[in-house]
């Protein structure tokens, strides 16, 4: 058995960047995540808007992401958890925000995405890896022999949950855990890894 793990990133290791940016930035309607838009590339356009509306560009949101940290106990729980077994990092962020995080996280393995940024340095779009990226992403590692266990906290990541041999609700909304409730919903990074382990039978 070939088990690959396979993580969602904002809200689970780290915390949401549009969140921090929009405390930032004092802009509160940049706060809408994919936890209240289902709709990522509605979502994302949303965001090119408001940010074009300000005048604010790639290195302004940069800025931001330099004094954000892991979660309290993300860096550790990863550490355990690729001694244990293979691990991804599936999000739908992009390369410009995710790097210096990843180096903050031991640099893991992430399948993002990417933002077209002018030369001025403002975001003009964004291009997605791939057509609903994170189930694509775990139909893919399946194909190639691999069973996943998948864990996210957004509507984003119910797709890639739903098609695992295993999968995880961590620190979702309880509107997603009243919809979900045949996906454990857990709170602390011990018992994310004691779940992950008894799956594994590790």
């Amino acid at each position: 058995m070939m088990d690959i793990v396979c993580l969602d990133l904002e809200g689970v290791l780290v915390p949401e960047i549009w969140i921090a940016f929009s405390e930032a930035s004092g802009i509160p309607e940049l706060k809408r995540t994919t936890r209240d838009e289902p709709d990522y590339d509605k979502l994302m356009k949303w965001r090119i808007g408001i940010l074009k509306e300000h005048g604010l560009g790639l290195k302004e949101i940069q800025d931001t992401i330099a004094t954000i940290d892991p979660l309290p106990g993300a860096k550790e729980f990863l550490d355990e958890l690729r001694s244990i077994t293979q691990t991804i990092i599936i999000s739908d962020t992009f390369t410009q925000f995710a790097t210096p995080l990843m180096k903050k996280l031991g640099w893991p393995t992430i399948f993002c995405n990417t933002l077209e940024v002018a030369a001025d340095g403002e975001i003009t779009g964004f291009k997605m890896r791939c057509e609903k990226s994170k189930l694509t992403t775990v139909r893919a590692l399946q194909s190639m022999g691999f069973d996943t266990i998948a864990a996210g906290d957004s509507f984003n990541d119910l797709a890639m949950i739903e098609a695992s041999r295993a999968g995880f609700l961590f620190r979702t909304t309880d509107a997603i855990k009243k919809d979900h409730p045949q996906f454990p919903a857990l709170e602390s990074y011990d018992e994310f890894l004691g779940a992950i382990k008894s799956v594994l039978n590790v």
